[in-house]
């Protein structure tokens, strides 16, 4: 696993406008985030495993803040896509909207460093000072900056 969460982040699947609003249309932008990531062996199933996860158990942790994941042969490692949403999209199991979706994809057998990953996100969108940071970053670039210890 990466030293720390920016270093899993890579520009190019990070999205600081989703376009859609929906649960499974703002997974599948993500997903596509990957397209050109070798790490990444099956786009649809990996979008597949990422709505069959949200229907077993929502990922949304409250403050506009969701953490889909799905463990998952389909990746090669961990890999990390994050949306951003102004407007926020509607997370069937949230009354609220979502603003900041971090996306994981891991592989089966990396359990600790899965639970590492998201105990490291977890810490970071606790303080609402970082998330308003998020949120107002400019490019790709400034929102991993935010993210670096």
């Amino acid at each position: 696993m990466p030293s720390s969460i920016s270093d899993l982040l890579q520009e190019d699947q990070i999205t600081l406008d989703l376009r859609d609003q929906t649960q499974s249309g703002a997974l599948r932008e993500l997903v596509d985030l990957f397209g050109n990531n070798p790490a990444v062996k099956d786009l649809n199933a990996l979008h597949e495993a990422l709505v069959a996860r949200e229907k077993a158990t929502s990922t949304v942790v409250g403050n506009g803040v969701a953490f889909p994941h799905a463990r998952t042969d389909v990746v090669d490692k961990i890999v990390l896509a994050v949306g951003r949403s102004a407007a926020g999209v509607k997370f069937e199991s949230s009354p609220d909207p979502v603003h900041l979706i971090f996306m994981i994809g891991t592989p089966k057998a990396q359990i600790s460093d899965y639970l590492v990953c998201i105990g490291s996100l977890a810490r970071f969108v606790k303080d609402k000072e970082v998330c308003a940071r998020l949120m107002e970053a400019k490019t790709p670039a400034e929102f991993i900056a935010v993210l670096r210890p």
